[in-house]
């Protein structure tokens, strides 16, 4: 599917277009639980016992950074326009509101983001050097983006590693609400404490996010890791902050295309992507210790321009609030 193109009715109809409901999810989940040939997806995954020949499966984070490398010329993505009327919030947030995009890719969330309000500022992180390096390229050369000290990428794998203390250090959070208890997920995720260029002379940290972004990233993470990920997010965020969430839902295209060998875990494939129930989500959120505000399946009918064929996407939309409290 097209990311868009230069009349303004085609951008507008881009906008729109994620952000509607053209078939009902339960009617999908009926077609594909009733053919055969997608049983396959519907099984619990066998367990296997491994062996000294088997080979040892690359991290999620090593895939993520070949596939930006495979797509280094920045064509792959598209400006995601279709999130500001998905996210309000970021059209009407305070001034000076912060923003963390976590897995921010190649920069086209942030784009927009940095587009929509002059008084936003936005920290980006990724796993791969190569990505940020891309990302920082597109974002200072993208026409009516004034990025120059609203835009700040920095390298973390949230996979593995916390996000860092310059962020939202402990005095700061001890002095406001409750801080987050964090000794339960120590083991997954390293801490990186060294201090950007972003912080002023005898500041200790930026004093928190305001808002945190989630486009298409936790689905690359393995699901064991998932909730330590989501908790490291709750730590930064300000009381009240949101966090703003959209990924692949069950049944989504994304899913039914891959072949039974390409499984990798229940609903995880060799790309490292998974799919999410609205259930799942609600869970992972839940123990993370956010409040649900919003959470839906978006059901787009899209058609390849190329070969015609009619597509059904899924994607899970939520959104979720840090207590105040």
């Amino acid at each position: 599917m097209d990311g868009g193109g230069e009349r303004e009715s085609t951008k507008h109809e881009v906008e729109a277009e994620y952000h509607c409901h053209d078939f009902d999810w339960e009617d999908l989940r009926a077609d594909v639980e009733a053919s055969p040939s997608f049983s396959y997806h519907l099984c619990p995954f066998p367990t296997t016992t491994t062996t000294t020949t088997d080979a040892p499966a690359a991290p999620p984070s090593e895939a993520w950074k070949s596939f930006h490398r495979r797509h280094a010329s920045g064509k792959f993505f598209k400006e995601r326009r279709y999130l500001l009327k998905e996210f309000p919030e970021l059209l009407n947030s305070k001034e000076c509101a912060k923003v963390l995009e976590v897995g921010c890719g190649n920069g086209s969330t942030v784009v927009s983001i940095l587009r929509c309000s002059p008084s936003i500022t936005v920290y980006a992180c990724d796993c791969s050097e190569d990505t940020l390096q891309k990302a920082n390229e597109i974002v200072f050369n993208t026409q009516g983006v004034d990025a120059k000290d609203r835009f700040h990428p920095f390298l973390l794998d949230v996979s593995k590693e916390a996000f860092p203390d310059w962020l939202f250090c402990n005095w700061c959070q001890s002095s406001g609400a409750k801080a987050v208890d964090l000794s339960l997920d120590s083991g997954h995720h390293n801490i990186r404490n060294e201090q950007p260029i972003v912080l002023k002379e005898n500041q200790c940290c930026i004093h928190g996010i305001d808002v945190i972004t989630m486009i298409f990233t936790l689905s690359a993470i393995p699901y064991d890791i998932m909730l330590a990920t989501l908790r490291w997010c709750v730590y930064v965020l300000k009381p009240g902050g949101l966090v703003l969430f959209r990924d692949y839902g069950i049944y989504d295209m994304t899913m039914l295309r891959f072949l039974p060998h390409q499984r990798v875990g229940f609903r995880e494939y060799i790309r490292a992507d998974g799919t999410f129930s609205l259930d799942t989500v609600r869970e992972l959120f839940d123990a993370a210790g956010l409040l649900e505000l919003e959470l839906e399946y978006c059901c787009v009918r899209s058609v390849n321009r190329k070969n015609g064929k009619n597509m059904r996407r899924v994607w899970v939309h939520g959104k979720f609030q840090k207590p105040t409290s």
